[in-house]
């Protein structure tokens, strides 16, 4: 019932804010609009009907509606998106389906289905696969979310076969490579790709895989199609010659087997041995790494393959290894400042926000920084330093320039910044700590 509600309240929200940047001196407020009086000029907008079939509907012009709803809700931008994307469908186009959601008898995920299998359809087809499907006729008794995406597909299919199959044909524009994190220091490398290219890949990979096999190969055929991957993908069996590695330790991780752990750019936090393993292989824990006297705490290394792999026993026979200091203040961690006179960034003032930052700075956004931007704007003078950088997605920076969003930053007990959305509400962003900053003490009742 509650995700009902803020299905409406979003598209109200989105009215309100379309109408204020439409009329000129419209009175902004963050209040909401008035249940029911969604604008007429939002429902037209919102039902397209003209576009080529099996084509998924084309994002309108950003109003920043979607990031405001991110923010309030605690939510990624994407996904912001995607439920001001269900709202609207669900409010102007699916009234049977918001009323499944109203009762109880789906929640937000298997709504959110309902929306996407049928987003290729016209609006008369939607609405009457929402018809069909109504949950007062019992399709929806006791079906799970597999089942809930089974029927509305059977339904859409059924309505209008030629753009289902035609959004198939167009998926292939949406091909990708994506990173996560896994447990225990591994990610989830995945491609969505056509499926006959992806057939292709994993029988190549299984091939190969087979072949070490057969000739003793001791890994196991899972191991072997992985690092085949690495090695085709990278042109190294160890997949690390010609790639950075940012590895964030202190130097008592480093030098005297401390126990903090370390933070591994583009994936999070690592064990300090399994850190120092990574940087020692081969029995390279010699004297040769010494930090200066009185160095701070953070180091980021870098890490090169340059040996050649003799065999399969190990991919990396020798690692190369370089330190660069980072010094931080002791009791914040908070990284040292840098500034320049250029408008951009210069690449090591871009390593070192990249390295602080970690991921995109917007409240609840983990996408990977692809931008690094002046806070405040280079034409509102805003310096190129490091107090006035930030890592943010794409997303996030166009966002960020849309009329009514401003952002500043703010004394805080690391890098720090606020970011004052077009209804006046603010939300802070905080560096998050490297490895070695002080946490508060626990407090003993």
């Amino acid at each position: 019932m509650i995700a009902g509600q803020q299905a409406r309240l979003a598209v109200e929200f989105e009215a309100r804010q379309r109408q204020e940047q439409t009329e000129p001196g419209t009175e902004s407020s963050p209040g909401m609009a008035e249940p029911g009086q969604i604008a007429p000029a939002l429902a037209k907008s919102s039902t397209p009907s003209t576009e080529a079939p099996g084509r998924k509907r084309p994002k309108e012009h950003t109003l920043g509606v979607a990031e405001q709803i991110a923010l309030s809700r605690g939510e990624s931008p994407h996904r912001g998106g995607r439920l001001l994307g269900m709202a609207k469908a669900l409010v102007i186009e699916m009234p049977h389906t918001l009323a499944a959601l109203d009762t109880g008898q789906l929640n937000e995920e298997r709504a959110m289905y309902f929306v996407k299998e049928t987003a290729v359809l016209t609006v008369e087809d939607r609405t009457a696969v929402d018809e069909e499907l109504a949950a007062d006729t019992g399709t929806l008794d006791g079906v799970g979310t597999r089942g809930v995406i089974a029927a509305v597909k059977a339904a859409a299919t059924r309505r209008d076969p030629r753009s289902v199959t035609q959004r198939a044909s167009h998926a292939a524009s949406e091909r990708g490579v994506s990173l996560r994190p896994a447990p225990d220091c591994m990610t989830y490398l995945t491609a969505l790709l056509p499926a006959h290219q992806g057939v292709a890949v994993y029988a190549a990979l299984t091939r190969k895989a087979d072949a070490l096999k057969a000739a003793g190969d001791p890994r196991s055929r899972n191991q072997a199609m992985a690092d085949t991957l690495v090695e085709w993908t990278t042109g190294t069996p160890g997949g690390i010659t010609g790639v950075d590695i940012n590895l964030v330790m202190t130097d008592r991780t480093l030098l005297q087997g401390d126990s903090e752990p370390a933070r591994l750019t583009g994936y999070g936090i690592v064990p300090a041995a399994w850190a120092r393993k990574l940087l020692n292989r081969e029995e390279r824990e010699d004297s040769r790494v010494r930090p200066a006297r009185g160095e701070a705490s953070a180091s980021d290394s870098r890490a090169r393959k340059k040996g050649a792999v003799t065999g399969r026993k190990d991919a990396v026979q020798e690692l190369k290894v370089w330190l660069r200091r980072l010094y931080t203040a002791p009791d914040t961690g908070d990284l040292v400042a840098m500034d320049s006179k250029r408008r951009l960034f210069p690449p090591p003032l871009r390593r070192f926000i990249q390295v602080r930052d970690d991921t995109c700075r917007t409240p609840y956004c983990d996408a990977p920084i692809r931008h690094h931007d002046h806070i405040i704007p280079w034409h509102d003078d805003g310096p190129t330093s490091l107090e006035n950088g930030a890592g943010l997605c794409e997303a996030c920076n166009h966002t960020k320039e849309l009329p009514g969003w401003k952002a500043q930053p703010r004394p805080g007990p690391r890098h720090t910044i606020e970011i004052t959305t077009p209804t006046g509400h603010t939300y802070r962003s905080t560096a998050p700590p490297l490895p070695g900053t002080n946490r508060p003490a626990a407090v003993c009742l």
